[in-house]
């Protein structure tokens, strides 16, 4: 830490002398005060990274001083010194928020270990601070780009329930749409942010080995543990966790999240000690966990419990409004990371984002942006420099609950209701395999309609 400021507050002159004299040598900067409130006025004026301070002195007491120092600087590291040393004393001053404690008159060693402790206790705390900070803004919630109606409404919900730090929400949306993002804004905006979040994909783990990864084991559960190992719910103790794909979990890992949702505790594998759990749970899955249930790969009473407060995220091809808003930003964040000027991005190069279905949402927009990004040498991003598929006229296909989902991207020049029944006939033979009299009845039409197409 480079200089450090110390307050010295004494009302005996001889006694701050000494201590200034001991200050300097050791490469510090006093700032002398003979009572607490002219310390109280120097504060309001100065910067101070610690206080030394007398207990006993005339008008304002150590204590009192100590209270008024951390009602408006509270971070600021407080040692306490006194001739009438007790055990009460010392008591007293901690609780009231002190640091440290040293006796007068005082060894000149012991207090320089006592003030760098200290000054290394503020430099940690500070540090701490800032990061977290810098977490909170950069998974604010209004950092999240968007003008879209459905995601508008979606971050409103998610900004109250954040407030709510034991309520489970569950995010829902396909994959690529954010719902990690939102997750992390949940947790930072909360009253949680000050400890850990915790993601765990369910997918993405073996099922023999998820209850361990949850929960955690002990020694000689199986072979090959060798040692106590912490779990995930373990590490999110007083934050946050995230079950990410919970639709992949398996049945009998399903019945154990129950109890341990429904009764704040759970057992490592190979242990019948019961280990309590403070955590907010969120889950997130791309998939119709309604109709899982259905299904019997579900459990229904989980689904209901971890349904407290569900927030569905649309696809990026239902907020198209935002494309330009994100290909502003994405290109914005590459400038940065690539170190290179991106003039931007032309019209034609922002009709095809636009006109694209994006099955891969908002992941598949930025990964196709930077790879653009990267083959642009100091002209506009052209559609050229994108490696996603060309606007097709036969649409795409996305059957859900029975619907049939498609969108058709027809070139400007070309747009008309001819082209656009055109491409309805070619959606619905590449459905059917070209087989043309599936293709009839999948359309509802005459067995002349698409020979009087040709």
């Amino acid at each position: 830490m480079k200089q450090a400021n110390i307050l010295i507050v004494d009302d005996d002159e001889s006694f701050r002398l000494l201590l200034e004299s001991h200050l300097k040598k050791a490469g510090f900067k006093p700032i002398p005060a003979d009572s607490g409130i002219k310390a109280l006025d120097v504060l309001d004026k100065n910067h101070v990274d610690l206080i030394i301070s007398d207990q006993v002195m005339p008008e304002m007491d150590g204590i009192k001083f100590l209270a008024g120092v951390k009602s408006k600087h509270s971070d600021i590291p407080f040692i306490m010194l006194t001739a009438h040393g007790s055990i009460a004393e010392a008591v007293a001053s901690i609780k009231k928020g002190a640091y440290d404690y040293i006796e007068k008159p005082y060894i000149v060693d012991d207090l320089f270990a006592a003030i760098n402790r200290a000054l290394d206790h503020y430099r940690l705390h500070h540090e701490n601070k800032m990061l977290k900070d810098h977490l909170r803004d950069l998974y604010s919630f209004q950092n999240i780009v968007t003008k879209s109606p459905l995601m508008i409404k979606a971050l409103k919900l998610a900004e109250k329930v954040s407030k709510s730090p034991n309520t489970t929400v569950a995010i829902y949306g396909e994959s690529g749409t954010g719902k990690e993002v939102l997750a992390r804004a949940v947790h930072y905006a909360g009253d949680r942010m000050g400890n850990r979040f915790v993601a765990v994909n369910c997918s993405a783990i073996p099922s023999t080995l998820l209850e361990s990864e949850l929960f955690g084991h002990v020694k000689g559960a199986f072979t090959g543990a060798d040692r106590d190992r912490e779990g995930k719910f373990g590490m999110a103790h007083g934050g946050t966790i995230l079950l990410d794909e919970i639709g992949d979990m398996p049945l009998e890992l399903q019945a154990k999240l129950l109890r341990v949702l429904q009764e704040r505790v759970y057992e490592k594998l190979g242990s019948n000690k019961p280990v309590n759990i403070d955590c907010r749970v969120i889950v997130s899955t791309h998939r119709d966990l309604s109709r899982l249930v259905k299904d019997g790969r579900f459990r229904e009473d989980l689904y209901h419990r971890i349904n407290t407060f569900p927030i569905s995220l649309p696809p990026l091809r239902e907020r198209k409004e935002d494309i330009p808003l994100l290909a502003d930003h994405f290109i914005g964040q590459l400038r940065q990371e690539l170190g290179k000027p991106i003039p931007g991005i032309s019209q034609k190069a922002m009709d095809t984002l636009i006109g694209y279905r994006w099955p891969g949402n908002i992941r598949e927009m930025k990964n196709c942006l930077e790879r653009a990004a990267i083959l642009t040498d100091g002209e506009l991003i052209n559609p050229g420099h994108f490696n996603i598929c060309k606007t097709s006229d036969a649409g795409g296909l996305n059957e859900e609950d029975g619907n049939i989902r498609m969108e058709i991207v027809i070139p400007k020049e070309k747009f008309s209701l001819d082209s656009a029944i055109d491409s309805i006939v070619q959606f619905s033979l590449q459905r059917c395999g070209n087989n043309k009299a599936k293709a009839v009845q999948f359309l509802k039409v005459g067995r002349n309609f698409l020979y009087r197409r040709k």
